[in-house]
């Protein structure tokens, strides 16, 4: 209650975070995908959401979470572009992800799997890439914004993340 999001930070420039939590207890069947999107180093959109399909394991449940967070990058760059705000466009979105294996099959040219529902999502993911509406960079898990969204953390992660998000006092 005591706490609001500070927006005043120059230049304005978008970025996202992407993390999943790969079943976290014997009573899940499905994974948590998040997001968080800042501009200008401030938090201007977020979402947690049980994943639609069941993933296999900790890379597939990061990829959808990526292609989840692609999607919205996509949407935001192009709202973005449509308003005034004096926001100068970049040419890619960097989208940080805390799963390096999922990052190198995003990046990787064909795809290998088998399972038809993550073979559509690197479609997405390749598609964007290739437009240059993001790009894919590596961050720990530690430093992601997008971490509290999808698991339990401890009070000094929740703090930190937070602070990265620009959530003060008022």
């Amino acid at each position: 209650m005591n706490y609001g999001i500070l927006y005043s930070r120059l230049p304005a420039v978008l970025e996202g975070y992407s993390d999943a939590n790969w079943i976290s207890d014997s009573n899940e069947i499905k994974s948590t995908s998040g997001y968080v999107f800042t501009l200008g180093g401030s938090a201007i959109t977020w979402k947690s959401t049980k994943q639609n399909v069941i993933a296999k394991s900790t890379m597939e449940s990061e990829f959808i979470a990526l292609e989840l967070a692609g999607t919205e990058t996509e949407w935001l760059r192009n709202f973005l572009a449509n308003i005034s705000l004096g926001i100068k466009p970049t040419s890619s979105v960097s989208t940080r992800c805390d799963c390096q294996l999922a990052i190198a099959i995003a990046k990787n040219k064909t795809f290998n799997g088998k399972n038809r529902h993550i073979h559509l999502r690197h479609n997405v993911i390749k598609q964007l890439l290739k437009d240059r509406t993001i790009s894919i960079d590596y961050m720990k898990s530690e430093v992601n914004l997008a971490d509290p969204l999808t698991k339990p953390l401890g009070r000094k992660l929740i703090d930190e993340t937070s602070r990265g998000m620009r959530l003060e006092p008022i």
